[in-house]
């Protein structure tokens, strides 16, 4: 999908269209999927933190069946804070929301629709990252990822953070915009638009699973 098409030149962005902005990356030899933050808090649209993503997880559903498949590496993220949130920063002061994603809660549990099977990892994390803080660039070394598909929410916070560290440890970066969502629309389309930009490949499911498909 063309990004800069997509918001047209009206918005703002006929600058990036005419300049070498939005170059291709593509997928790799060896992709990896990094499902984040589609834990219950999130998915669940009756929390502070929630929203209707049912088809960001039904999207991540057949990548996360695509990639078991091939026997591809595979993470999953989460949230969680102590009950002291001493370990969460001046982020929970930020968004006091947070304060719902205590560490043993049903609330930091992955949804069950998407849910981890046998040694899947979580990777658990406290800001925005799933890289920040986290041992997920030595696992994606050890299994010799060469390439991070990001799914999972939100667009405009953790996934696209994901995103912009993928690319600064050196990964092909691939985003399914069906894949991902956030709480609005605006926020959402923006931020697909900005990592298209300059942080990585925005396409589609269907996309990323041809791929798979024709080099498996």
């Amino acid at each position: 999908m063309n990004w800069a098409h997509e918001f047209g030149a009206a918005d703002g962005y006929a600058d990036y269209e005419e300049s070498d902005f939005g170059g291709s990356v593509g997928l790799g030899d060896r992709p990896a999927l990094v499902v984040v933050d589609l834990i219950n808090a999130f998915t669940d649209p009756e929390t502070k933190l929630g929203s209707d993503v049912t088809g960001v997880v039904e999207q991540t559903a057949r990548l996360l069946a695509a990639f078991r498949d091939r026997d591809l590496p595979r993470y999953f993220t989460t949230v969680a804070f102590e009950e002291s949130y001493g370990d969460a920063g001046r982020f929970v002061e930020k968004v006091p929301a947070l304060r719902e994603l205590r560490l043993g809660t049903e609330a930091v549990a992955v949804d069950d629709r998407v849910a981890p099977e046998g040694d899947e990892r979580v990777v658990l994390k406290k800001y925005a990252s799933a890289f920040f803080g986290t041992d997920l660039a030595t696992e994606l070394t050890t299994h010799g990822a060469d390439t991070l598909v990001v799914a999972g929410v939100t667009t405009s916070g953790c996934v696209r953070a994901t995103a912009v560290d993928s690319l600064q440890h050196g990964y092909r970066t691939v985003v399914p915009a069906d894949a991902v969502g956030d709480r609005a629309e605006g926020p959402h389309r923006a931020n697909l638009y900005d990592i298209d930009a300059k942080y990585g490949d925005v396409v589609t499911t269907d996309a990323v699973l041809e791929h798979l498909s024709t080099d498996g």
